[in-house]
């Protein structure tokens, strides 16, 4: 027997327009990607960061301002101010609150600007419970103000200003739609501020009260992210619309920061295709040597910008480049860059014979290395095959972030010591989103070892193939990787081998913010009403004066003895990550030789002057 239809009175009344506020306010994600806590550097509250700045700098780009200033202040409010032309003042209103409103249409305007399509700062107006727009322009001001893409105030006319030209923007988030914890991390910021700066030489900007400022372009960058000591002088090649650097290290992986028109693709996209097919073809053609390219990509560390007319992006927070061609009638993006590679590189490697002669030792050093490792690669595959049926390491989750799930941002693995944190995780998870993986002990310190190790090790090949990152980040399955080790000695200790693995053998997890650190209380305090999880001393005891005379506290002293219901608690909405970053001009090698090597005497002294420090905060 067929079901009835039910009536749901499907009718004219049913159809409803959303007004441009209303729509972003509703649909977020389809304007800013995630919304995140502040904690990677993808949230969506840097990219509403980042919308407000680009108009900035496509005011440099045509040759107005040389100088952005943002501030913000510890309660969440963001201001910039450029120096630019100014937004016309009779059109401010336009540009803050009228979608698809901008001079970017203008070609001739803004040929190879970022942002396209007339969104992006109306985004911020309506995901701001305050937002604030003021142009200066031509000895007049004008200024509006708005609270969820509503106004509150605005001046009706202009007013004598004494300021210099330019616009200033200023913004808090909405908290009933971000998460309440959410917040700006310097590192993050002061990260977006230098690609700025690398990419538009010449600018400065001014991060609370920082300058951020760069000579040689992509250079600079390279020389400043990079993690590990380069074989040989970075190669900088730079033509009109098109700039490439790059170099060489011991590392095995290859590593990659890739712009377009001053936007950061860290997705990459046709241009980064074309730059790894292209560096492969001529350096094949030099040394007229059908070399594997894995040979030659392995080690490179490499920076591409280019600038293109109208591009087109896979999605609205622009990570990356769908374009095929440079501009709507011109050349595709693989010829160009393929051509620009042919004719510059390989007159700079018949000019600099010694890189020339380094760049064909890496590749032969990295082709012997993988020819050594084809046989321990097989016999470890055949393991992991054996493995996925009766592996009792992995307990896996139903949405992987290598599917079209729309919770596919969600997945996370947690890494746990031992059975009892592992069981108690397990017992509370999210099945639909959340992955257990057990560990056996202490892992093995792997530094100074060699690839080979990931595959000799059954725990670390377990590990790899739970993760699938043996061939790199795209089919990475869980969008967060969590090391969750108890807060003793112990357990920091399985931190810190868990991390030099990752940084050993797969920085661009570690790069790409998807490994975090468990944050657990170190206290319970409750009475009978209400129970707190306090993470600090401090917290202990704020909730100690909040819950009033002699509250139950409970001090955890590791991950098994918290019971399932309290751990579904900790790993649930309000779950605290620590995410894992690289401190800006750290180098891995350096670092991981210093806590993970042999026990130098720098290391033994570093250990006593922290021991006193402690013993004088003690006795305080």
């Amino acid at each position: 027997m067929a079901e009835a239809k039910v009536d749901h009175n499907y009718t004219e009344d049913s159809i409803r327009s959303l007004d441009w506020k209303e729509h972003i306010r509703m649909r977020p994600g389809m304007y800013i990607g995630k919304l995140g806590d502040g904690s990677q550097h993808d949230d969506g509250i840097y990219i509403l960061l980042k919308e407000v700045i680009d108009n900035t700098i496509d005011e440099f780009v045509m040759g107005y301002g040389k100088e952005i200033h943002i501030d913000t202040t510890d309660d969440g409010r963001i201001e910039v101010r450029d120096f630019g032309r100014g937004i016309p003042l009779g059109k401010l209103m336009d540009c803050a609150a009228k979608i698809n409103t901008g001079a970017k249409y203008d070609s001739e305007a803004f040929k190879k600007s970022v942002g396209l399509n007339g969104v992006g700062i109306k985004a911020v107006n309506a995901l701001s419970n305050y937002f604030e727009i003021q142009a200066y322009r031509d000895g007049q001001t004008r200024k509006i103000e708005f609270s969820e893409g509503e106004v509150i105030k605005e001046m009706k006319s202009s007013s004598a200003s004494s300021d210099p030209s330019g616009t200033r923007v200023a913004f808090s988030i909405d908290t009933s739609i971000f998460p309440k914890r959410t917040r700006l991390r310097p590192e993050w910021v002061s990260r977006m501020c230098r690609h700025y700066a690398y990419l538009n030489t010449g600018l400065t900007l001014i991060y609370n009260g920082q300058k951020f400022r760069s000579k040689n372009g992509l250079l600079d960058l390279l020389n400043e992210e990079m993690k590990e000591e380069s074989l040989y002088p970075p190669i900088h090649l730079q033509g009109e619309d098109l700039e490439v650097v790059f170099t060489h290290t011991v590392s095995s992986g290859d590593d990659y920061f890739s712009f377009v028109n001053g936007q950061n693709t860290h997705q990459g996209g046709t241009h980064l295709a074309a730059f790894r097919e292209g560096i492969v073809k001529t350096i094949r053609e030099y040394y007229k040597k059908s070399y594997d390219p894995s040979d030659i990509r392995a080690g490179l560390t490499a920076a591409i910008s280019i600038r293109i007319q109208e591009p087109v992006f896979e999605s609205q927070t622009k990570t990356k480049l769908g374009s095929t061609s440079i501009s709507p009638d011109g050349e595709t993006v693989r010829t160009f860059i393929g051509n620009f590679l042919k004719e510059h590189l390989d007159n700079y490697l018949h000019r600099n014979s010694k890189i020339a002669d380094a760049i064909q030792k890496r590749i032969v050093a990295a082709e012997r290395e993988r020819k050594e490792l084809s046989g321990i690669k097989k016999l470890a595959r055949d393991r992991a095959k054996k493995a996925k049926i009766h592996n009792k390491k992995l307990r896996d989750c139903r949405v992987h972030l290598d599917t079209k799930h729309k919770r596919r941002s969600e997945s996370t693995i947690f890494i746990t010591e031992g059975d009892s944190a592992s069981g108690s995780i397990t017992k509370c998870r999210d099945v639909e989103t959340q992955a257990v993986f057990s560990l056996r002990g202490k892992p093995l310190n792997c530094y100074s070892l060699s690839r080979k190790v990931v595959y000799e090790n059954e725990e670390f090949n377990l590990l790899q193939h739970a993760l699938n990152i043996e061939d790199g980040l795209e089919g990475l399955r869980y969008s967060n990787i969590v090391i969750a080790t108890d807060a003793d000695v112990d357990g920091m200790h399985i931190r810190l081998l868990l991390l030099t693995f990752f940084l050993q053998f797969f920085r661009e997890i570690v790069e790409a913010g998807h490994l975090h650190i468990l944050q657990t209380p170190l206290f319970r305090v409750r009475n009978k009403k209400e129970t707190r999880y306090c993470y600090t001393e401090e917290e202990r005891a704020s909730a100690m004066a909040d819950l009033g005379k002699s509250p139950e506290i409970t001090r955890f002293k590791g991950l098994g003895e918290i019971s399932p219901d309290e751990f579904g608690h900790m790993i649930g909405p309000d779950m605290r990550l620590e995410p894992v970053t690289l401190a800006e001009g750290h180098h891995i090698k350096e670092t991981l030789a210093f806590y993970m090597g042999k026990n130098t005497p720098d290391r033994q002294g570093f250990i006593i002057n922290h021991l006193k420090e402690d013993v004088v905060r003690s006795d305080v």
